[in-house]
């Protein structure tokens, strides 16, 4: 489904904060790494999608085997301009909206659509097409175009730790950002095109924050450690900056994940 409302812009207004499960730090309380140097995730999709989309409904079932492979960061941004097709998406979020249309913006694309998976914040598909996710992401690594960035985090009692590699050639500024994402909810769909069904979502995106600017050295980013119990966790993304300050691409990641509840199991 393809979309040409005009773009809307809005701030992020999210508290700095970052959830990392436990056991990520020793009994010393000192950093213990969550990711090694050698131990990169393939790279990074990023699907936008909604509930009241009947053409998500596949793309939504492939998500759910990217979100259980650790060899893959992959979110779920649901949008809200489906909205007026009879079914208001319970996880939709105007700011998940406006990620797509900077994305937008960014492609040279005079549209916006879901199901859309970004791959790398470098190029996107169709979010239901199992070969071009992963024909994307396969090209994109054997091209020096995956994730070429070190990213680790660690936690001590009071602080999350990100440790972002050395870029050695290659873009050198980039956001240190922050994608908070919800537990697997399972939702069944009252009005709209896919009435009756029931889905269970992972990964939703539910905030977005820029923790601070990398330049292409080595550094450390210390945040505060605030437990959020309602989150799923968290991924942190080194995403270039594009022209005027569009998202460019996504050069390292890392994901956090909270243990499941007892209700849900990975696919």
């Amino acid at each position: 489904m393809t979309s040409r409302r005009p773009l809307r812009l809005a701030a992020f207004a999210l508290a700095l904060s970052v959830f990392a499960g436990a056991g990520l730090a020793d009994e010393a309380g000192k950093p213990q790494t969550d990711k090694s140097l050698a131990d990169q995730p393939l790279g990074v999709v990023e699907l936008f999608t909604s509930q009241g989309c009947n053409s998500c409904l596949p793309a939504d079932e492939f998500f759910a085997e990217l979100a259980a492979n650790e060899n893959v960061v992959a979110l779920a941004y649901h949008v809200d301009y489906w909205d007026y097709l009879g079914w208001k998406d319970t996880l939709s979020r105007k700011e998940n909206t406006e990620r797509q249309y900077e994305y937008m913006r960014a492609f040279g694309s005079r549209s916006v659509y879901t199901p859309q998976a970004v791959i790398n914040g470098r190029s996107h598909v169709n979010g239901a097409n199992r070969k071009e996710v992963d024909g994307a992401l396969a090209r994109m690594e054997k091209s020096g175009d995956g994730m070429r960035v070190a990213i680790n985090v660690s936690q001590t009692s009071d602080r999350v730790i990100i440790d972002a590699g050395d870029a050695g050639t290659g873009p050198s500024d980039a956001h240190v950002v922050i994608v908070y994402f919800d537990p697997p909810q399972t939702i069944k769909i009252g009005k709209g095109e896919n009435t009756g069904r029931s889905m269970t979502y992972w990964n939703a995106v539910s905030g977005i924050q820029t923790a601070g600017m990398w330049h292409g050295k080595a550094q450390r980013y210390e945040l505060p450690m605030s437990v959020i119990s309602k989150k799923g966790g968290c991924a942190v993304l080194l995403q270039s900056v594009g022209k005027d300050g569009l998202p460019g691409p996504i050069l390292g990641a890392a994901l956090i994940h909270k243990p499941l509840p007892a209700t849900h199991s990975r696919p």
